[in-house]
């Protein structure tokens, strides 16, 4: 009753404000943690903020949208931001961009010189989107992403892991993560970086591939963007493609190499925090399932191997 109330009113408030839109069927997506997401006709999609805290999630991801689609030449949702007096606050609309996840599966199956070409297209976006100058980023009021870490945060991870997970690790896996924190243990400025502009969840779903061309349609989904380190980003393809497919991205970023090595971290870090998160929430059991079929195939330096 309350899913029916919800869509209703949201319903009313699409309707308000995209007058000329015809609408012939609604599917909702009420499941996710930040929004409630509609999806009319199949092409036209609108998220409203579930939390007080959300709305601000959401401007932040809006104004990252609108820098990004300045400097990326690959597309990006175009946003529309309403503000609604009878919400209280905003939601957004934006035209749906098809394709479908780009798994590890689909990606490895391709020839070399497919995968190569949707390589190319991930290290130009990076690039484009990591080199946007910081007085555009400050001027668009972009905050620090969310995904930023201090020492202390990583220090806080390798306590809670120890605490938490060793207990129900065996001991080849507590070995490794000892040798995989070793690089940051021995030197808390092991991860410093300079910051940039970054996206900070380039999941296998947020990048839609296209079977037909054999590339990537788009990019969707900036809710973890800000400012931050731009190695997180590719930390995310690491732990999804493998280490070998990144570096087929190192014409297309200059100075990749310099950033491997704080990614390779990051990356293995990944499926520590799922699986907290897992134990954190134990009636969803697929935390724990989210880091299944990830690949890493480098630790970092230093790490005791």
């Amino acid at each position: 009753m309350k899913l029916e109330r919800e869509t209703a009113v949201y319903t009313q408030q699409i309707a308000q404000h995209e007058p000329d839109l015809i609408i012939e069927t609604i599917t909702s997506n009420n499941e996710g943690l930040v929004n409630d997401v509609l999806i009319v006709n199949g092409r036209r999609v609108f998220r409203f903020p579930k939390h007080d805290w959300a709305i601000d999630h959401l401007r932040q991801e809006a104004n990252c949208l609108a820098l990004a689609r300045q400097h990326v030449t690959l597309p990006l949702p175009e946003w529309t931001v309403y503000e609604s007096a009878d919400l209280g606050h905003l939601f957004v609309a934006y035209d749906w961009i098809p394709g479908e996840a780009l798994t590890r599966n689909c990606l490895l199956r391709l020839s070399l010189a497919d995968q190569q070409a949707i390589a190319a297209q991930l290290g130009t976006f990076l690039y484009q989107l990591h080199t946007v100058p910081m007085s555009e980023v400050e001027k668009g009021g972009i905050r620090p992403s969310v995904t930023n870490r201090t020492p202390q945060n990583w220090q806080k991870l390798y306590d809670d892991v120890h605490e938490k997970l060793f207990p129900l690790l065996m001991q080849f896996a507590r070995d490794w993560v000892e040798q995989h924190f070793a690089p940051v243990l021995q030197d808390p400025s092991f991860m410093a970086c300079e910051p940039c502009f970054m996206n900070g969840d380039l999941g296998t779903y947020h990048l839609l591939y296209n079977r037909d061309t054999r590339r990537l349609n788009g990019i969707i989904d900036f809710g973890t963007a800000g400012v931050g380190d731009p190695a997180a980003d590719f930390g995310c393809l690491i732990d999804q493609y493998g280490e070998s497919f990144l570096r087929q991205m190192a014409p297309f970023y200059p100075g990749l190499d310099q950033l491997i090595e704080r990614a390779r971290f990051w990356a293995g870090t990944l499926e520590l925090q799922w699986v907290l998160g897992g134990l954190r929430y134990p009636d969803e059991p697929d935390w724990f399932m989210v880091h299944i079929g990830r690949a890493r195939d480098v630790l970092p330096i230093g790490s005791g191997w």
